[in-house]
């Protein structure tokens, strides 16, 4: 590959795994910082990655990390929060990456956004997403933005959690039943990822990436449910109900299984603006089907949710 150093913001992360596994598959050298090493040892052991301890927040420190590489990632994100986080997050992390890849000429950018992202969106999140899309577009930068639908795979947060859910809830009460999805799988999109990174044809443009069937949300939970071996009723909660369910959620210890902001979000449906959806030719990538991939991992039958249940049984 042309890029051969890369910084890759977010690469602990669900995605950043599959993304990184891509790239030094192809023989690039990446670094991820983390805010804690050992959130990312799943990284430490590939031969050609850095996993380093650093405040990606920090001006100074970013442009150390930015320094020398050839290309930046950003998959940087948050789905429950407060607007100043999402601003610190979404936001003034783009401008800073953005502001320090000018300053120690770093041209290339590949800018994770998401279906929807909108400065004008109903939800903290949508708006969010939308001004760090226009900070990425007003660069002097190579940019090329990609913007998934939800995003299916072995150590999802979405199909996983609704699976979860059902192994302990008779029924399956859900706000927004009737809102629109196109599951994309982590792979396809980590390799869109690297197979646009030394594509010309790709800079200066916005990809949807999502996969090839729309479902609504109450589809995607009977499917989760009735895949994870529990099959339950989905009961579709009025708007009010929905919110009163979604502040309570809010107000419980950890991280919100769903919050009002997650709700504001689902008033728009998050589908390709193009129907059916075809992935662009430049990408490389063919849209994978949910059910094939999907079934195995909620089932327990996948290969990293067997490895992951037998290290989490050794404690490792």
């Amino acid at each position: 590959m042309r890029h051969k150093n890369i910084l890759v913001l977010g690469g602990a992360g669900f995605i950043g795994r599959y993304l990184v596994n891509e790239l030094v598959g192809r023989g690039c050298r990446v670094l991820v910082p983390s805010r804690r090493r050992n959130h990312a040892k799943h990284l430490i052991m590939l031969p050609t990655c850095e996993v380093v301890e650093a405040d990606v927040h920090d001006d100074a420190t970013l442009r150390r990390l930015v320094a020398g590489q050839h290309a930046v990632v950003n998959l940087v994100g948050i789905l429950h929060g407060s607007e100043h986080q999402f601003e610190r997050t979404h936001v003034a992390l783009t401008q800073r990456l953005v502001a320090a890849c000018e300053a120690e000429r770093v041209r290339r950018h590949l800018h994770m956004s998401a279906l929807g992202a909108d400065a004008n969106g109903p939800s903290m999140y949508q708006r969010s997403k939308g001004r760090a899309e226009q900070a990425v577009r007003d660069s002097k930068l190579a940019w090329t933005i990609f913007r998934p639908s939800v995003v299916f795979g072995a150590e999802d947060q979405f199909l996983n959690l609704f699976a979860k859910l059902a192994a302990i809830a008779p029924v399956l009460p859900i706000g927004g039943a009737d809102v629109k999805f196109q599951p994309v799988w982590v792979g396809d999109v980590a390799r869109a990822f690297v197979n646009g990174l030394d594509n010309d044809a790709t800079v200066g443009k916005s990809y949807e990436l999502c996969g090839p069937t729309v479902y609504t949300l109450r589809e995607l939970v009977r499917f989760a449910a009735r895949a994870a071996g529990h099959r339950r009723p989905v009961l579709a909660l009025p708007d009010g109900v929905a919110r009163l369910q979604a502040r309570l959620m809010e107000l419980a210890p950890g991280e919100p299984l769903l919050s009002r902001d997650n709700l504001d979000s689902m008033k728009r449906d998050n589908i390709a603006s193009k129907q059916p959806y075809v992935p662009a030719p430049e990408l490389g990538i063919t849209a994978t089907p949910m059910e094939p991939e999907a079934s195995l991992y909620l089932a327990g039958l996948h290969p990293r949710t067997r490895f992951g249940g037998f290290r989490a049984r050794a404690r490792r």
